[in-house]
């Protein structure tokens, strides 16, 4: 059936091949911009200098701005621009560095770099493209700044309220009961029965690098576990990489424990601020540890946004179906739109959903 991305909490594409996407295509300027606190964001612009410009928002958080993001546009109508968030991917100070403070890494610190880079780079509004934590990024963005976004794409939608917090590590145990029961038996026994995030985050600022490992290790493993619920998943590579998998759950362990620092239901509450703004959400049914009412929520009160479920597919760009629904939407931003076949609804009709037979499943992973 379709594709989608897994929740607001945690990704960067993971790249694949895809006969849909565009071309690749590298970087004509990049550098590392100041944004105070003692950070320096890595970015990039690739494409048409004179194209309409595009911002991509990596998953995660931590997961980084890999070059599979490149190709989710035309380079010809585009001035795609990507970023690694605080403390990832080429930005530094490093989060895999346990001596990194995080104290100024915060969803409000992600706005204003965006609008500093923005700035930077003399832009004056752009398309906003994001998948799973991304999508918590771009919205809370979008809503703070809504002069400054012309659409918005967003895909395997998340909130990353403190209820989408405690459904991915506590509620999602039903799903997967013995993967779950590894998932809390590694943190100490009297704090298994109150919040997990909060008990592995203690273990990954733990002083022995054992402690910390183990917390990483088995944090990404349960990651890998509850975006497995369509055909085909396959386990995320990069969490092989013991700097990665810190990194990333120290970041994403940072985030949630905090509702990424945002008053709860907060999004929702704050969408028609997008009022005006066309966006697509588009979302994998098959997605369950970010399950689609998420999206269904956003689309009934954002008036102009077209909700696009496809049957099937789960978190990230898992398969055909999704990767084809966001070419799709960038395609007909630019102007470009060559049809992905599968149905949008909007108006009175959101809330409604799109399903259509299954392409072959690559892999999830954001």
């Amino acid at each position: 059936m379709a594709a989608g991305l897994r929740p607001g909490l945690r990704s960067g594409l993971r790249p694949g091949l895809r006969p849909g996407l565009h071309p690749p295509v590298e970087p004509y300027e990049h550098g590392m911009l100041d944004v105070g606190d003692g950070n320096r964001v890595y970015w990039e612009t690739c494409g048409n200098p004179a194209g309409k410009p595009a911002l991509v928002l990596h998953g995660g958080p931590g997961s980084g701005a890999g070059p599979f993001w490149r190709r989710l546009f035309d380079p010809a109508a585009y001035r795609i621009v990507l970023f690694d968030q605080r403390g990832c991917g080429r930005s530094t100070p490093d989060a895999a560095d346990p001596r990194t403070s995080l104290a100024a890494n915060t969803t409000h610190h992600l706005i204003a770099d965006i609008e500093l880079l923005r700035r930077h780079l003399g832009i004056d509004n752009w398309l906003v493209l994001g998948g799973s934590w991304g999508v918590t990024l771009a919205l809370a963005y979008a809503e703070r700044h809504p002069e400054h976004v012309s659409e918005l794409v967003l895909f395997s939608v998340t909130n990353t309220t403190r209820r989408e917090v405690e459904w991915v590590t506590r509620d999602m145990g039903r799903i997967f009961p013995e993967e779950w029961a590894r998932f809390q038996d590694a943190v100490p026994e009297a704090e298994r029965d109150g919040s997990l995030v909060d008990a592995y985050a203690r273990m990954l600022a733990d002083p022995d690098p054992a402690v910390r490992e183990r917390a990483a290790r088995e944090w990404c493993r349960w990651e890998d576990v509850h975006v497995s619920t369509h055909p085909g998943h396959k386990p995320d590579p990069r969490y092989e990489d013991p700097r990665f998998r810190f990194r990333f759950a120290r970041l994403v362990t940072h985030y949630w424990r905090h509702a990424a620092f945002l008053d709860d239901g907060a999004l929702l509450r704050d969408a028609p601020r997008l009022t005006g703004i066309p966006g697509v959400l588009i979302h994998g049914r098959m997605d369950i540890s970010g399950p689609p009412d998420i999206a269904w929520r956003l689309a009934r009160v954002w008036p102009d946004a077209e909700l696009v479920l496809i049957g099937g597919e789960g978190h990230g760009l898992s398969g055909d179906e999704t990767t084809d629904a966001v070419l799709a939407a960038t395609e007909r931003f630019s102007g470009t739109e060559r049809g992905s076949g599968t149905e949008q609804f909007s108006g009175a009709e959101r809330g409604s959903r799109a399903e259509r037979g299954s392409g072959t499943e690559r892999g999830s992973g954001v």
